[in-house]
Protein backbone atom coordinates (compact mmCIF):
# COMPACT_ATOMS: atom_id res chain seq x y z
CA UNK A 1 0.00 0.00 0.00
CA UNK A 2 2.72 2.27 0.96
CA UNK A 3 4.15 2.23 -2.78
CA UNK A 4 0.93 3.10 -4.14
CA UNK A 5 0.99 5.79 -1.71
CA UNK A 6 4.30 7.27 -3.08
CA UNK A 7 3.65 6.83 -6.64
CA UNK A 8 0.19 8.87 -6.61
CA UNK A 9 1.87 11.73 -5.28
CA UNK A 10 4.47 11.42 -7.98
CA UNK A 11 1.70 11.57 -10.46
CA UNK A 12 -0.33 14.38 -9.01
CA UNK A 13 3.01 16.26 -8.23
CA UNK A 14 3.95 15.96 -12.17
CA UNK A 15 0.21 16.93 -12.79
CA UNK A 16 0.84 20.33 -11.32
CA UNK A 17 4.11 20.86 -12.76
CA UNK A 18 3.09 20.23 -16.49
CA UNK A 19 -0.10 22.90 -15.98
CA UNK A 20 2.56 25.54 -14.74
CA UNK A 21 4.51 24.84 -17.56
CA UNK A 22 1.93 24.87 -19.80
CA UNK A 23 0.67 28.46 -18.22
CA UNK A 24 4.07 29.96 -18.05
CA UNK A 25 4.59 28.80 -21.75
CA UNK A 26 1.73 29.75 -23.41
CA UNK A 27 3.18 32.96 -25.33
CA UNK A 28 6.23 30.72 -26.89
CA UNK A 29 8.92 29.21 -25.40
CA UNK A 30 11.63 31.70 -26.37
CA UNK A 31 15.96 31.93 -25.81
CA UNK A 32 15.00 34.89 -23.70
CA UNK A 33 12.49 33.47 -21.86
CA UNK A 34 14.95 29.91 -21.31
CA UNK A 35 17.37 31.54 -20.38
CA UNK A 36 16.65 34.70 -18.31
CA UNK A 37 12.96 35.04 -17.87
CA UNK A 38 12.65 38.10 -19.80
CA UNK A 39 13.69 39.78 -16.99
CA UNK A 40 10.22 39.84 -14.95
CA UNK A 41 10.24 37.80 -12.51
CA UNK A 42 9.18 39.49 -9.19
CA UNK A 43 12.46 39.17 -6.79
CA UNK A 44 9.91 37.56 -3.86
CA UNK A 45 8.86 34.39 -5.95
CA UNK A 46 12.38 34.27 -6.80
CA UNK A 47 13.40 34.26 -3.68
CA UNK A 48 10.64 31.80 -2.30
CA UNK A 49 11.63 29.33 -4.86
CA UNK A 50 15.69 29.31 -4.16
CA UNK A 51 14.80 28.13 -0.70
CA UNK A 52 13.56 24.52 -1.88
CA UNK A 53 16.18 25.00 -5.11
CA UNK A 54 19.24 24.83 -2.14
CA UNK A 55 17.62 22.80 0.48
CA UNK A 56 16.75 20.03 -2.56
CA UNK A 57 16.13 16.23 -1.52
CA UNK A 58 19.45 15.29 -0.16
CA UNK A 59 19.37 18.02 2.53
CA UNK A 60 15.86 16.82 3.06
CA UNK A 61 17.03 13.35 3.68
CA UNK A 62 20.81 13.74 5.34
CA UNK A 63 20.73 16.41 7.72
CA UNK A 64 18.45 15.17 10.07
CA UNK A 65 20.89 12.07 9.60
CA UNK A 66 23.47 14.72 10.47
CA UNK A 67 22.55 14.78 14.12
CA UNK A 68 23.92 11.44 15.24
CA UNK A 69 27.10 12.10 13.95
CA UNK A 70 28.21 15.55 14.02
CA UNK A 71 25.65 16.95 16.62
CA UNK A 72 23.70 20.39 15.46
CA UNK A 73 27.34 21.84 14.41
CA UNK A 74 26.06 21.69 10.80
CA UNK A 75 24.71 24.99 12.05
CA UNK A 76 28.22 26.60 12.17
CA UNK A 77 28.08 26.16 7.97
CA UNK A 78 24.88 27.33 7.78
CA UNK A 79 25.70 30.78 9.54
CA UNK A 80 28.43 31.56 7.01
CA UNK A 81 26.09 30.82 4.30
CA UNK A 82 24.14 33.93 5.47
CA UNK A 83 27.95 36.00 5.34
CA UNK A 84 28.18 34.49 2.30
CA UNK A 85 25.21 35.98 0.75
CA UNK A 86 25.15 39.28 1.41
CA UNK A 87 29.01 39.08 0.04
CA UNK A 88 27.58 37.47 -3.28
CA UNK A 89 24.58 40.43 -3.38
CA UNK A 90 27.24 43.51 -2.96
CA UNK A 91 29.90 42.09 -4.57
CA UNK A 92 29.24 39.76 -7.87
CA UNK A 93 25.66 40.50 -8.62
CA UNK A 94 26.39 44.07 -9.30
CA UNK A 95 29.12 42.92 -11.78
CA UNK A 96 26.93 40.56 -13.56
CA UNK A 97 24.18 43.24 -13.78
CA UNK A 98 26.62 45.78 -14.97
CA UNK A 99 27.28 43.67 -17.72
CA UNK A 100 24.24 42.42 -18.50
CA UNK A 101 25.53 38.59 -18.34
CA UNK A 102 23.50 35.53 -19.41
CA UNK A 103 26.25 33.20 -18.31
CA UNK A 104 28.41 34.95 -15.85
CA UNK A 105 31.53 32.92 -17.06
CA UNK A 106 31.23 35.38 -19.75
CA UNK A 107 33.11 38.13 -17.43
CA UNK A 108 35.78 35.50 -17.49
CA UNK A 109 36.31 36.33 -21.44
CA UNK A 110 35.66 39.76 -20.90
CA UNK A 111 38.63 39.98 -17.99
CA UNK A 112 40.97 37.46 -18.80
CA UNK A 113 40.66 35.62 -22.52
CA UNK A 114 38.52 33.01 -24.61
CA UNK A 115 40.70 29.86 -22.90
CA UNK A 116 39.69 31.06 -19.10
CA UNK A 117 36.43 31.49 -20.17
CA UNK A 118 36.07 28.25 -21.41
CA UNK A 119 38.03 26.82 -19.18
CA UNK A 120 35.54 28.11 -16.24
CA UNK A 121 32.87 27.31 -17.86
CA UNK A 122 33.85 23.48 -18.50
CA UNK A 123 34.25 23.43 -14.61
CA UNK A 124 31.11 24.59 -13.97
CA UNK A 125 29.47 22.21 -16.54
CA UNK A 126 31.54 19.03 -14.47
CA UNK A 127 30.57 20.60 -10.72
CA UNK A 128 26.87 21.09 -11.44
CA UNK A 129 26.47 17.85 -14.13
CA UNK A 130 27.52 16.10 -10.36
CA UNK A 131 26.00 18.17 -8.04
CA UNK A 132 22.46 17.61 -9.55
CA UNK A 133 23.26 13.79 -10.13
CA UNK A 134 24.06 13.52 -6.48
CA UNK A 135 20.74 14.93 -5.87
CA UNK A 136 18.63 13.03 -8.20
CA UNK A 137 20.51 9.66 -7.60
CA UNK A 138 19.18 10.29 -3.33
CA UNK A 139 15.48 10.76 -4.37
CA UNK A 140 15.87 7.86 -7.07
CA UNK A 141 17.52 5.33 -4.60
CA UNK A 142 14.61 6.06 -2.30
CA UNK A 143 11.70 5.31 -4.61
CA UNK A 144 13.62 2.48 -5.74
CA UNK A 145 14.71 0.81 -2.28
CA UNK A 146 11.20 1.41 -1.19
CA UNK A 147 9.40 0.90 -4.33
CA UNK A 148 10.35 -0.12 -7.45
CA UNK A 149 12.38 -2.86 -5.76
CA UNK A 150 9.55 -4.93 -4.63
CA UNK A 151 8.51 -5.08 -8.41
CA UNK A 152 11.70 -5.97 -9.87
CA UNK A 153 12.27 -2.62 -11.28
CA UNK A 154 15.86 -1.33 -12.07
CA UNK A 155 17.37 1.27 -10.68
CA UNK A 156 18.33 3.14 -14.18
CA UNK A 157 15.16 2.82 -15.76
CA UNK A 158 13.69 5.06 -12.41
CA UNK A 159 16.88 7.71 -13.04
CA UNK A 160 15.76 7.36 -16.82
CA UNK A 161 11.77 8.24 -15.84
CA UNK A 162 12.84 10.88 -13.22
CA UNK A 163 14.83 13.23 -15.37
CA UNK A 164 12.32 12.54 -18.34
CA UNK A 165 9.95 14.09 -16.36
CA UNK A 166 11.99 17.25 -15.57
CA UNK A 167 12.94 17.62 -19.17
CA UNK A 168 9.03 17.44 -19.94
CA UNK A 169 8.05 20.43 -17.90
CA UNK A 170 11.63 22.39 -18.42
CA UNK A 171 12.10 22.37 -22.58
CA UNK A 172 10.05 24.93 -23.48
CA UNK A 173 10.12 27.98 -21.23
CA UNK A 174 13.51 26.84 -19.30
CA UNK A 175 13.79 29.19 -16.02
CA UNK A 176 10.73 30.97 -17.09
CA UNK A 177 8.50 28.20 -16.08
CA UNK A 178 11.16 26.99 -13.13
CA UNK A 179 10.63 30.49 -11.30
CA UNK A 180 7.56 29.47 -10.46
CA UNK A 181 7.14 25.58 -10.49
CA UNK A 182 10.39 26.11 -7.70
CA UNK A 183 7.42 28.08 -5.74
CA UNK A 184 4.91 25.86 -5.51
CA UNK A 185 7.80 23.12 -4.57
CA UNK A 186 9.39 25.04 -2.33
CA UNK A 187 5.59 25.69 -0.19
CA UNK A 188 5.11 21.78 -0.87
CA UNK A 189 8.63 20.76 1.07
CA UNK A 190 8.52 23.48 3.73
CA UNK A 191 5.30 22.35 4.81
CA UNK A 192 5.87 18.67 4.53
CA UNK A 193 9.03 19.45 7.11
CA UNK A 194 6.37 21.00 9.52
CA UNK A 195 3.96 18.74 9.67
CA UNK A 196 6.62 16.18 9.68
CA UNK A 197 7.98 17.77 13.07
CA UNK A 198 4.22 17.78 14.64
CA UNK A 199 3.28 14.11 13.62
CA UNK A 200 6.57 12.84 15.38
CA UNK A 201 6.01 15.31 18.53
CA UNK A 202 2.05 13.95 18.94
CA UNK A 203 3.16 10.18 18.97
CA UNK A 204 5.98 11.28 21.14
CA UNK A 205 3.15 12.89 23.25
CA UNK A 206 5.10 16.50 23.63
CA UNK A 207 3.38 19.84 23.23
CA UNK A 208 5.08 22.83 21.96
CA UNK A 209 6.79 23.51 25.02
CA UNK A 210 7.98 19.37 25.06
CA UNK A 211 9.43 19.61 22.05
CA UNK A 212 11.76 22.36 22.61
CA UNK A 213 12.67 21.44 26.36
CA UNK A 214 13.74 17.53 24.53
CA UNK A 215 15.88 19.31 22.27
CA UNK A 216 17.63 22.04 24.20
CA UNK A 217 18.45 18.90 26.67
CA UNK A 218 19.44 16.44 24.07
CA UNK A 219 22.97 15.12 23.87
CA UNK A 220 23.28 15.84 19.86
CA UNK A 221 21.91 19.44 20.80
CA UNK A 222 25.44 20.84 20.14
CA UNK A 223 26.03 23.71 17.84
CA UNK A 224 29.29 24.85 18.70
CA UNK A 225 32.99 23.66 18.90
CA UNK A 226 35.74 25.96 19.52
CA UNK A 227 38.10 23.59 21.21
CA UNK A 228 39.09 20.98 18.87
CA UNK A 229 41.28 22.37 16.02
CA UNK A 230 41.61 18.60 14.59
CA UNK A 231 38.04 18.53 13.99
CA UNK A 232 35.77 18.86 10.79
CA UNK A 233 33.58 20.63 12.80
CA UNK A 234 35.69 23.11 14.05
CA UNK A 235 33.54 26.42 14.21
CA UNK A 236 36.73 28.35 12.05
CA UNK A 237 36.54 25.58 9.65
CA UNK A 238 33.19 24.97 8.94
CA UNK A 239 31.98 28.90 9.49
CA UNK A 240 34.48 29.91 6.70
CA UNK A 241 33.85 27.18 4.70
CA UNK A 242 30.44 28.11 4.63
CA UNK A 243 31.34 31.46 3.20
CA UNK A 244 32.97 30.45 0.48
CA UNK A 245 30.75 27.57 -0.46
CA UNK A 246 28.10 29.91 -0.87
CA UNK A 247 30.26 32.73 -2.75
CA UNK A 248 31.19 29.34 -5.36
CA UNK A 249 27.98 27.15 -5.18
CA UNK A 250 25.35 30.36 -5.84
CA UNK A 251 27.99 33.79 -6.79
CA UNK A 252 29.94 31.70 -9.48
CA UNK A 253 27.25 29.18 -10.37
CA UNK A 254 24.98 29.48 -13.22
CA UNK A 255 22.52 27.72 -11.58
CA UNK A 256 21.30 29.77 -8.95
CA UNK A 257 22.08 33.20 -10.62
CA UNK A 258 20.56 32.64 -13.59
CA UNK A 259 17.54 32.74 -11.07
CA UNK A 260 18.67 36.03 -10.01
CA UNK A 261 19.43 37.87 -13.36
CA UNK A 262 15.63 36.81 -14.09
CA UNK A 263 14.63 39.63 -11.76
CA UNK A 264 13.95 42.94 -13.38
CA UNK A 265 16.94 44.62 -11.80
CA UNK A 266 19.63 44.76 -9.43
CA UNK A 267 17.92 46.22 -6.36
CA UNK A 268 15.27 43.45 -6.67
CA UNK A 269 18.03 40.71 -7.04
CA UNK A 270 19.89 42.08 -3.87
CA UNK A 271 16.46 41.62 -2.04
CA UNK A 272 15.77 38.12 -3.34
CA UNK A 273 19.13 37.48 -1.88
CA UNK A 274 19.00 39.02 1.39
CA UNK A 275 15.17 37.26 2.34
CA UNK A 276 16.76 33.95 1.05
CA UNK A 277 19.87 33.93 2.53
CA UNK A 278 18.42 34.61 5.99
CA UNK A 279 15.54 32.52 5.94
CA UNK A 280 18.02 29.38 5.09
CA UNK A 281 19.16 29.78 9.01
CA UNK A 282 15.77 28.92 10.68
CA UNK A 283 15.47 26.14 7.78
CA UNK A 284 17.73 24.20 8.07
CA UNK A 285 17.40 24.48 11.80
CA UNK A 286 14.61 22.89 11.54
CA UNK A 287 15.85 19.92 9.83
CA UNK A 288 18.62 19.11 12.28
CA UNK A 289 15.38 19.34 15.09
CA UNK A 290 13.76 16.66 13.46
CA UNK A 291 16.88 14.87 13.15
CA UNK A 292 16.82 14.49 17.29
CA UNK A 293 13.10 14.08 17.33
CA UNK A 294 13.46 11.09 15.29
CA UNK A 295 16.77 9.61 17.46
CA UNK A 296 14.62 9.97 20.71
CA UNK A 297 11.65 8.26 18.69
CA UNK A 298 14.11 5.36 17.56
CA UNK A 299 15.04 5.05 21.40
CA UNK A 300 12.02 5.06 23.05
CA UNK A 301 10.82 2.58 20.20
CA UNK A 302 14.18 0.42 20.62
CA UNK A 303 14.29 0.64 17.05
CA UNK A 304 18.26 -0.19 15.27
CA UNK A 305 18.50 2.80 13.03
CA UNK A 306 20.22 2.97 10.18
CA UNK A 307 24.14 2.80 9.64
CA UNK A 308 23.38 5.48 6.67
CA UNK A 309 22.36 8.88 8.11
CA UNK A 310 20.83 9.34 4.87
CA UNK A 311 18.69 6.16 5.42
CA UNK A 312 17.09 7.35 8.84
CA UNK A 313 14.42 9.93 8.01
CA UNK A 314 13.52 7.19 4.88
CA UNK A 315 13.27 4.59 7.30
CA UNK A 316 10.92 6.32 9.72
CA UNK A 317 8.56 7.49 6.61
CA UNK A 318 8.70 4.45 4.23
CA UNK A 319 8.62 1.92 7.26
CA UNK A 320 5.64 3.41 8.51
CA UNK A 321 6.41 4.24 11.89
CA UNK A 322 5.22 7.74 11.65
CA UNK A 323 1.87 6.76 9.99
CA UNK A 324 0.68 6.54 6.39
CA UNK A 325 0.22 10.63 6.20
CA UNK A 326 4.07 11.03 7.31
CA UNK A 327 5.09 8.72 4.41
CA UNK A 328 3.00 11.28 2.12
CA UNK A 329 4.14 14.60 3.49
CA UNK A 330 7.68 12.60 3.00
CA UNK A 331 6.70 11.44 -0.64
CA UNK A 332 5.92 15.34 -0.80
CA UNK A 333 9.16 16.83 0.64
CA UNK A 334 11.98 14.49 -0.85
CA UNK A 335 10.23 14.76 -5.07
CA UNK A 336 9.47 18.60 -4.08
CA UNK A 337 13.41 19.20 -3.55
CA UNK A 338 14.57 17.12 -5.64
CA UNK A 339 12.59 18.18 -8.59
CA UNK A 340 13.18 22.06 -7.49
CA UNK A 341 16.70 21.86 -7.58
CA UNK A 342 17.34 19.39 -10.00
CA UNK A 343 15.06 21.76 -13.16
CA UNK A 344 17.13 24.81 -12.65
CA UNK A 345 20.40 22.44 -12.82
CA UNK A 346 19.36 20.93 -16.26
CA UNK A 347 18.54 24.67 -17.33
CA UNK A 348 21.54 26.34 -16.03
CA UNK A 349 23.19 23.22 -17.93
CA UNK A 350 22.00 23.84 -21.43
CA UNK A 351 22.05 27.94 -20.68
CA UNK A 352 26.25 27.66 -20.14
CA UNK A 353 26.86 24.88 -22.60
CA UNK A 354 24.85 26.75 -25.43
CA UNK A 355 26.28 30.60 -24.66
CA UNK A 356 29.88 29.27 -23.43
CA UNK A 357 30.29 26.39 -25.54
CA UNK A 358 28.55 26.69 -28.69
CA UNK A 359 28.03 30.72 -28.25
CA UNK A 360 24.59 30.38 -29.98
CA UNK A 361 24.10 34.09 -28.88
CA UNK A 362 25.84 34.77 -32.48
CA UNK A 363 23.11 32.55 -34.27
CA UNK A 364 20.02 33.64 -35.64
CA UNK A 365 17.03 33.25 -33.25
CA UNK A 366 15.63 29.95 -35.26
CA UNK A 367 19.10 28.06 -35.27
CA UNK A 368 19.81 28.88 -31.59
CA UNK A 369 16.14 27.29 -30.32
CA UNK A 370 16.65 24.35 -31.86
CA UNK A 371 20.43 23.88 -30.68
CA UNK A 372 18.90 24.76 -27.69
CA UNK A 373 16.56 21.78 -27.64
CA UNK A 374 19.28 19.38 -28.94
CA UNK A 375 21.46 20.29 -25.73
CA UNK A 376 18.87 20.21 -23.29
CA UNK A 377 18.03 17.11 -24.19
CA UNK A 378 21.58 15.79 -24.64
CA UNK A 379 22.53 17.18 -20.75
CA UNK A 380 19.33 15.10 -19.67
CA UNK A 381 20.58 11.92 -20.72
CA UNK A 382 23.93 12.98 -19.44
CA UNK A 383 22.30 13.61 -16.11
CA UNK A 384 20.95 9.95 -16.13
CA UNK A 385 24.32 8.10 -17.35
CA UNK A 386 26.15 10.35 -13.60
CA UNK A 387 23.08 9.09 -11.23
CA UNK A 388 23.61 5.38 -12.15
CA UNK A 389 27.70 5.93 -11.62
CA UNK A 390 26.92 7.78 -8.43
CA UNK A 391 24.82 4.28 -7.63
CA UNK A 392 27.43 2.13 -7.94
CA UNK A 393 30.31 3.53 -6.65
CA UNK A 394 28.33 5.78 -3.90
CA UNK A 395 29.16 4.79 0.27
CA UNK A 396 28.93 7.43 2.16
CA UNK A 397 26.46 10.61 3.10
CA UNK A 398 25.43 12.26 -0.08
CA UNK A 399 25.53 15.62 0.88
CA UNK A 400 29.42 15.28 2.52
CA UNK A 401 30.19 13.81 -0.88
CA UNK A 402 28.78 16.61 -2.82
CA UNK A 403 30.91 19.46 -0.48
CA UNK A 404 33.71 17.48 -1.23
CA UNK A 405 33.54 17.36 -4.73
CA UNK A 406 33.09 21.21 -4.84
CA UNK A 407 35.90 21.44 -3.46
CA UNK A 408 37.87 20.17 -6.21
CA UNK A 409 35.95 21.56 -8.88
CA UNK A 410 34.81 24.84 -7.62
CA UNK A 411 37.95 26.15 -6.20
CA UNK A 412 39.45 27.04 -9.41
CA UNK A 413 36.38 29.30 -9.88
CA UNK A 414 36.80 30.78 -6.87
CA UNK A 415 40.64 31.41 -7.93
CA UNK A 416 39.64 32.78 -11.17
CA UNK A 417 37.00 35.30 -10.41
CA UNK A 418 38.90 36.39 -6.94
CA UNK A 419 42.17 36.77 -9.60
CA UNK A 420 39.35 39.08 -12.30
CA UNK A 421 37.55 41.08 -9.25
CA UNK A 422 40.80 42.15 -7.08
CA UNK A 423 43.91 41.98 -9.34
CA UNK A 424 44.94 44.51 -12.28
CA UNK A 425 46.96 42.11 -13.86
CA UNK A 426 46.85 39.95 -16.96
CA UNK A 427 47.60 36.13 -17.07
CA UNK A 428 48.89 34.58 -19.68
CA UNK A 429 45.49 33.14 -21.23
CA UNK A 430 46.92 30.33 -22.94
CA UNK A 431 48.35 28.84 -19.42
CA UNK A 432 45.25 29.24 -17.62
CA UNK A 433 43.43 25.74 -18.15
CA UNK A 434 46.98 23.94 -16.77
CA UNK A 435 46.67 26.05 -13.71
CA UNK A 436 42.82 25.10 -13.44
CA UNK A 437 43.32 21.73 -13.88
CA UNK A 438 46.93 21.48 -11.44
CA UNK A 439 45.40 22.96 -8.74
CA UNK A 440 42.62 20.75 -7.72
CA UNK A 441 45.33 17.85 -8.02
CA UNK A 442 47.88 19.31 -6.14
CA UNK A 443 45.01 19.88 -3.58
CA UNK A 444 43.74 16.19 -3.49
CA UNK A 445 47.67 14.96 -3.47
CA UNK A 446 48.98 17.38 -0.09
CA UNK A 447 45.50 16.44 1.15
CA UNK A 448 46.57 12.69 1.19
CA UNK A 449 49.85 13.26 2.40
CA UNK A 450 49.21 15.84 5.74
CA UNK A 451 46.55 13.02 6.41
CA UNK A 452 48.44 9.96 6.47
CA UNK A 453 51.60 11.78 7.73
CA UNK A 454 49.85 13.87 10.64
CA UNK A 455 46.35 12.45 10.86
CA UNK A 456 44.69 15.97 9.77
CA UNK A 457 41.66 15.79 7.81
CA UNK A 458 41.28 18.70 5.55
CA UNK A 459 37.25 19.30 5.44
CA UNK A 460 35.55 21.92 3.34
CA UNK A 461 38.30 24.47 4.03
CA UNK A 462 40.32 22.20 0.81
CA UNK A 463 37.71 24.80 -1.21
CA UNK A 464 39.45 28.00 -0.24
CA UNK A 465 43.07 26.18 -0.32
CA UNK A 466 42.46 25.11 -3.81
CA UNK A 467 40.75 28.73 -4.94
CA UNK A 468 44.21 30.18 -3.44
CA UNK A 469 46.58 27.93 -4.91
CA UNK A 470 44.69 28.95 -8.69
CA UNK A 471 44.86 32.45 -7.57
CA UNK A 472 48.45 31.52 -7.06
CA UNK A 473 48.95 29.70 -10.03
CA UNK A 474 47.84 32.82 -12.37
CA UNK A 475 49.71 35.26 -10.38
CA UNK A 476 52.91 33.41 -11.50
CA UNK A 477 51.67 33.31 -15.66
CA UNK A 478 50.76 36.49 -15.72
CA UNK A 479 51.93 40.10 -16.74
CA UNK A 480 51.02 43.22 -16.02
CA UNK A 481 47.88 44.75 -17.77
CA UNK A 482 48.69 47.19 -20.49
Amino acid sequence: MNSYYILLTIALYFGILLIIARITGRKGGSNAAFFKGENKSPWYIVSFGMIGASISGVTFVSVPGMVRGIDMTYMQTVFGFFFGYLIVAHVLLPLYYKLNLTSIYTYLGTRIGNRAYKTGASFFLISRLVGAAAKLYLVCLILYTYVFQHWNVPFWSIAAVTVFLIWLYTKKSGIKTIIWTDTVLTFCLLAALILIIVETAQILHLDFGGVVSTIQHNEHFRIFEFNDWQSKQNFFKQFFSGIFIVIVMTGLDQDMMQKNLSCKNLKEAQKNMYCYGFSFIPVNFLFLCLGILLLVLGQSMNLTLPALADDILPMFAAQGYLGPSVLILFSIGIIAASFSSSDSALTSLTTSFCVDILGIGKESEEVATRKRRRVHFGMSVALVLVIIIFQIVNNKSVIDAIYTIASYTYGPLLGLFAFGLFTRLQPRDKYVPYVAVASPVICYTISSLVEQHTGYKFGYEMLMFNGTLTFAGLLLISQKNK
